[in-house]
């Protein structure tokens, strides 16, 4: 028997020394990696760093039996080991570290460990911790669609791919990741989540993070297999991995691999764990270091020599020092290209001319854009709660819902449950499992309920959806459209069901935003929507559903509106109202009383938000020389207060006049009808306003 036959006979499981060695040397880089960093950072060189150290094992072991560029992953910050095992390079990873524009997967953007590469399916990390699990799950979702759907354009997938996240133990305490685990369980869905535990939230151990280890508190979810492993074992890594992987490539569900690691240096270089660790406690995890347990396995096995040991570590270190150099060679960002990507470039397409016929109102507007659009392009689906007519096998005995307002009514009658369906109400999932299907290269139309209960879904608005452009430097993106009905005068709505606050999401770049105050215009923009690659928020006023003034003959199928269009509604000299939403119809009833008395006032309805019309605004201010904004939310720090300031930098030396704003008093909305009406800007507000302008 040669010295090889007999090690590969001593490695428990079977492993091959070839593959045993090979990782072990991947381990050490990732070490040497972390070592160079933190060398880097004394020198300023490096500007923060987060080590992957007492993950190796489970990270290589795991790299085995996954596939770059077939599976997907949503790797988080100590996935070191897991990216190199997925074929990134020291250099790569070091280029991001040093912040070179050279850096494949940000370009200088992100910090280190914030992986991406789009040829290896890693899609671009961001640092919320357990925020990455909400559009995994959607990704996974993707999969299993796509299966169904083959052949759609700007999108792949394979049959038995499988989606791999992974988060900290500390991460599982966030409510995001247990509505994906109750979704991928729910749906069946291939995907992995593998979280590994070093005990330590920062400086929070993990018996104050929950009641039980995160298998334990899992081990109710039907349909999830679940398996706790020692994540410093390579060996016992690469049986679970195997059996895991393999059990769901045969299309079994989810897995969940609860994997028990080490910290050995502190959380990050902002942190010294030495302050709330004892040493005792240190000194034992030293002992279960997993690369010190798979050399040492290695070399009791005869695979490695103590020589071959001390070579293979010293050659890592080199290897790892030499990248460094090269990285540090590497170009710097150019200054002016940091406001790339924040938006892809606008495409909205040709548009066509209005058409004549019956009037229609918005929501059945918005209802037959949908239907249009579902006809041209199988990548649209439709989620949310309540969107659905009805449950499959009550759907030809009953009317069908389709939303609380009937929007996407017959949408799932005509086009199948999986293009249209319901979903848990859980608003980050929705919006979160949109992303993912997004990255895909579907595109999801979310719904969320009303406006008032979007807060749960901010963090994925914010930090996921809204950056994913930018933070990868344009290498990912995530075209999906979110549909939320919004605002008030609707007697009786009370703060639940009456708010608008589209300022604070204005406030959010990477996001568009959409108002639309008619029926045509809400095809328009609508379909305008579905052809941009970027995230965009739909804002339908409740109000305007109905309403006999917002009817519109429907434009047809091919109306595209581009958004930054404003509209003038009503021309005028005297003073211009910039305006979107419910407040049109009420400004241009203003401007009806104050024509009565001489007033010749221009109303102009922005129809989107992000962007605006500065053109529009700018041209009638030149003429009128008195600005007024008018707009349904809160008055201190609404988007008038935007288009206000813009005004004062650019239009001032067209002002005879201070521009002036009317909107929402600086509270909620109630419920009673009298306090609603003190609360919003009504016609009488709007009126008494322009005409102290014009008297100016």
């Amino acid at each position: 028997m040669t010295a090889v036959d007999e090690a590969f006979a001593h490695l428990p499981g079977g492993v091959p020394v070839e593959e045993a060695v090979a990782d072990l040397r991947l381990a050490c880089i990732a070490r040497a990696i972390d070592e160079r960093e933190m060398t880097l950072q004394n020198q300023n060189k490096v500007f923060f760093e987060i080590s992957g150290a007492g993950h190796e094992a489970l990270g290589v072991g795991l790299a085995r039996a996954l596939r770059p560029g077939y599976d997907w992953f949503f790797p988080y910050y100590r996935d070191l080991a897991l990216v190199l095992g997925l074929g990134v390079t020291p250099e790569e990873v070091l280029l991001q570290a040093v912040g070179s524009a050279a850096d494949p997967s940000s370009a200088g953007r992100q910090m280190p460990s914030h992986w991406g590469s789009v040829t290896r399916n890693i899609v671009t990390a961001s640092s919320p911790t357990g925020s990455q699990v909400p559009p995994a799950s959607g990704c996974a979702e993707a999969s299993q669609y796509l299966a169904h759907h083959p052949g759609l354009p700007g999108c792949s997938s394979h049959p038995d791919e499988i989606t791999y996240v992974s988060l900290g133990e500390g991460a599982c305490s966030e409510g995001e990741v247990w509505e994906s685990l109750s979704l991928a369980s729910t749906l069946h869905l291939p995907l992995l989540v593998v979280v590994a535990d070093n005990g330590w939230a920062i400086s929070v151990p993990a018996r104050e993070q929950a009641p039980a280890s995160i298998d334990h508190m899992v081990s109710g979810f039907k349909g999830l297999r679940v398996f706790d492993l020692d994540g410093c074992d390579y060996f016992e890594v690469r049986r679970v991995a195997e059996e895991c992987i393999g059990w769901m490539r045969e299309g079994n569900g989810p897995a969940l691999i609860h994997a028990k690691v080490i910290r050995p240096l502190s959380h990050s270089s902002q942190d010294t764990q030495s302050k709330y660790r004892s040493p005792e406690d240190l000194a034992d995890e030293r002992q279960r270091d997993p690369i010190v347990l798979l050399s040492g396995a290695l070399l009791a096995a005869g695979a490695l020599t103590a020589e071959g040991l001390a070579e293979l570590q010293a050659e890592a270190v080199a290897l790892v020092a030499e990248a460094a150099k090269r990285a540090l060679d590497g170009p710097r960002p150019d200054p002016l290209t940091v406001t790339d990507h924040v938006f892809s470039p606008r495409d909205f397409g040709e548009s066509v001319p209005l058409t004549d016929g019956e009037p229609i109102t918005m929501v059945d507007a918005i209802n037959r854009t949908l239907h249009d659009l579902f006809e041209g392009d199988e990548r649209i689906r439709v989620l949310g709660e309540d969107v659905a007519d009805a449950p499959p096998e009550l759907i030809d005995r009953v009317e069908g819902k389709g939303g609380v307002f009937g929007t996407t009514k017959g949408l799932q009658r005509r086009f199948g449950s999986d293009r249209c369906y319901n979903t848990p109400i859980a608003e980050a999932g929705i919006i979160g499992r949109s992303i993912g299907q997004a990255i895909r290269g579907l595109k999801p139309c979310a719904e969320i309920q009303f406006f008032d209960y979007v807060w749960p879904a901010m963090q994925q608005l914010k930090s996921e959806a809204a950056t994913t452009r930018w933070r990868s430097n344009g290498t990912f993106k995530v075209p999906m459209v979110v549909r939320i009905p919004i605002g008030g005068y609707l007697t009786g709505g009370s703060i639940w069901h009456s708010q608008c606050g589209e300022a604070i999401f204005a406030h959010v770049p990477g996001l568009r935003i959409a108002m639309p105050s008619r029926a045509a215009d809400a095809a328009g923009l609508l379909r305008a929507a579905f052809r941009c690659d970027d995230p965009v928020l739909f804002l339908e006023h409740k109000h305007l559903f109905r309403q006999p003034y917002a009817r519109d003959p429907y434009p047809g199928p091919d109306y595209v509106l581009p958004f930054g269009t404003g509209a003038v509604r009503r021309e005028g000299n005297d003073l211009t109202i910039v305006t979107w939403g419910a407040t049109v119809q009420k400004s241009l009833e203003a401007a009806d009383r104050l024509a009565e008395v001489g007033g010749s006032v221009e109303v102009i309805d922005l129809r989107t938000i992000i962007p605006y019309d500065r053109e529009i605004i700018a041209a009638s201010v030149s003429r009128t020389g008195r600005l007024l904004v008018v707009h349904e939310d809160t008055l201190t720090a609404g988007f008038g207060a935007e288009i206000a300031a813009w005004a004062a930098d650019e239009l001032f030396e067209s002002l005879v006049a201070p521009i002036r704003r009317v909107a929402a008093l600086d509270t909620p909305v109630p419920y009673e009808p009298g306090l609603e009406y003190v609360v919003l800007p009504q016609v009488d507000d709007i009126a008494s306003a322009a005409a102290a302008l014009l008297s100016f």
